[in-house]
């Protein structure tokens, strides 16, 4: 034995995220100490409750927020119980279910024995960590510590083999002790899915420890959050619009990057997150901190030409320019796009050349050694903007994503009822399910098979993030003239898990269908029958989960699904009820897509559209 010392380190973005977000409140002089907050902030637990935990640690991810919504934390204690249950071992016994129903009192707690009431009073009966294992062997099981540690490290190997000697010993040692052997045996049985993966309490102690300051972060700063969250996944292409669509949901607008606003990451700007200047292609750290440096001991820049001849010489080169202007970077300035890319150069040669003439020792033939050096007239500038679909797909190519607007937001009731599940969700299949999803091209390229024949593969993505797709000879065949960048599929695949990363092989490649169909909608789209008008979306909102938060999500959601129906948001206190019909411009579709986010959000049972409800008997809210 060499006597040293093992250590593992675990790199956690997370903390990077809450450091960064603290720095930005700091920023503005609010004073934040994370690792002292209350753990029983109510505002942070009713965010948890509405399971709007996109960027909180270990709490994201569809499964997790249906436990969520069963489990309705309202302690501490609860969220070491959700990351300790979100494991394999007691999902597989259905234990994340049964401490759900126990803690709302709809089960009766029980215990293997009577002796163990004490260990498993504050779990509901239910083993969930390796202590409480490890406690029931010594009482039990006749364990002392030692063994008790012994066992633990079998769990800790994650292989059910590794039990079975215990098994014996275990079940010896507690009919030694008195206890009946088939309830040894029993309660033996309860330990075995530990080795699917269970977890000692004190990690999970420390993992809803850093759960909690995120949610905390996100309850109370959501624009600094956001930002720092942004910037810690700004070089990840399936990260970063997964958490831009987070912001959207939570009305909060993400801007285009500003020569005058932005620094080199996302920060938050007014209520809302701008872009930073370090995400535009072309664009380096040294660029930024010129630009940044020339506004702050300059003044801001109040046109081209004024940015000219404020920044370093080396930003105004022809790449790192068109980049800027392309992602919209002056547009604050009140110039189009498109003309400012075809004619600013006429403004920067100019004021280049007389700059790089000073710095040799010249004096301006136009002007004196004090004040601007030549006449520039900005009047080239004006001209038309790019075709909106132009625009935006130049800027996502400057920024890896569309920021200013997204192709499919206009779109999304009608393509969410034609999927299976959003992009995002994709890692989370097996290798071999089948699964259809929708989305833009993006990347495309077009290769050959050793036989000489064409195949594609492209990244299809959503607003949730983006996934590879493989489409093979014999489907590209047929499918070949639909699969072009910018073009809307819908792709039915079988999840591929051999290589480095998964992908899908498609197996159908189809335009998607973007007029509503189906029972209650006519030929044209429109809504028909008993539900078109007359019949509204009835939302049911437990009074002690309405929260502006969660107001402000419902509204996002109900522009978002445009339509003909009437929205009413009931009101619910203890089995009363007040309603409230929403303006006209709540109005909604009632699509599939709608239905199972409101689901997703508030729960199966709370929202409804019954025929025949009288909308006139409600009380009026404009929202």
């Amino acid at each position: 034995r060499l006597g040293l010392l093992k250590m593992d380190f675990l790199g956690l973005r997370n903390l990077s995220v809450i450091e960064d977000c603290v720095g930005l409140l700091r920023a503005k002089d609010i004073a934040c100490d994370i690792d002292h907050v209350a753990l029983d902030d109510e505002a942070t637990y009713r965010m948890l409750r509405a399971a709007d935990t996109d960027g909180v640690f270990q709490l994201e991810g569809g499964g997790m927020r249906q436990l969520i919504q069963m489990l309705q934390p309202d302690r501490f204690e609860d969220l070491m119980a959700l990351v300790a249950l979100y494991r394999p071992g007691l999902l597989s016994m259905g234990q994340h279910t049964e401490y759900a129903e126990r803690k709302h009192g709809r089960k009766p707690v029980v215990y293997p024995h009577a002796s163990l009431e004490d260990i498993l009073k504050d779990t509901y009966g239910i083993i969930v960590y390796q202590e409480q294992v490890m406690q029931i062997a010594v009482r039990v099981g006749g364990y002392s510590m030692g063994q008790a540690d012994l066992l633990r490290k079998a769990m800790g190997k994650k292989i059910r083999e590794l039990l079975v000697p215990h098994r014996e010993t275990f079940v010896k040692g507690a009919v030694e002790r008195g206890y009946q052997e088939r309830l040894a045996q029993d309660i033996f049985d309860l330990i075995v899915p530990f080795a699917d993966y269970g977890f000692n309490a004190s990690h999970a102690c420390a993992y809803a420890y850093v759960a909690y300051q995120t949610a905390y972060l996100k309850a109370h700063y959501p624009v600094e959050y956001f930002s720092a969250l942004l910037t810690s996944v700004k070089d990840d292409k399936d990260k970063k619009p997964f958490y831009l669509n987070a912001a959207r949901l939570r009305a909060i607008r993400v801007l285009p990057p500003d020569v005058n606003q932005s620094q080199m990451h996302f920060t938050p700007s007014d209520g809302e997150v701008r872009y930073g200047l370090a995400a535009v292609r072309n664009v380096g750290a040294g660029v930024v901190h010129s630009i940044v440096a020339a506004r702050t001991e300059k003044g801001q820049f109040e046109s081209l030409t004024d940015f000219c001849r404020k920044v370093d010489a080396g930003v105004l080169h022809k790449k790192c320019m068109e980049s800027l202007i392309l992602a919209g970077a002056f547009d604050s300035l009140g110039y189009a796009r498109r003309a400012l890319l075809e004619n600013y150069e006429k403004i920067a040669t100019p004021v280049l050349a007389d700059r790089r003439a000073e710095a040799v020792g010249q004096f301006s033939f136009f002007g004196g050694e004090d004040g601007p050096s030549i006449d520039i007239d900005e009047s080239v500038l004006r001209g038309e903007e790019f075709a909106r679909p132009e625009l935006l797909r130049l800027e996502k190519e400057m920024l890896g994503q569309y920021v200013t607007d997204h192709p499919l937001l206009s779109i999304k009731g009608r393509l969410d009822a034609l999927v299976d599940l959003p992009i995002s969700e994709v890692p989370g299949l097996g290798d071999g399910d089948v699964v259809t999803v929708a989305g833009i091209v993006g990347s495309l390229g077009r290769r050959f098979t050793k036989r000489g024949e064409p195949y594609a593969v492209f990244r299809l993505e959503d607003l949730t993030g983006g996934v590879g797709v493989v489409v093979f000879p014999s489907l590209f065949d047929k499918s070949g003239p639909l699969i072009a960048t910018d073009r809307i599929v819908l792709v039915k695949g079988r999840a591929d898990l051999r290589g480095r990363e998964l992908q899908l092989v498609a197996l159908e490649v189809s335009e998607p269908d973007l007029t509503p169909s189906g029972p209650g909608y006519s030929e044209n789209g429109g809504p028909t029958g008993p539900g078109a008008v007359s019949d509204p979306l009835v939302v049911d909102v437990p009074t002690s989960s309405c929260t502006d938060g969660l107001i402000t999500r419902l509204k996002v959601l109900f522009r978002m699904y445009p339509g003909d129906l009437p929205v009413i948001v009931r009101l619910v206190n203890d089995g009363e009820a007040m309603s409230l019909r929403l303006g006209e411009g709540y109005r909604v579709d009632g699509c599939p897509a709608l239905m199972s986010e409101l689901t997703t959000l508030l729960g199966s049972n709370a929202v409804r559209i019954p025929a025949g409800l009288p909308v006139a008997s409600t009380s009026s809210a404009p929202a």
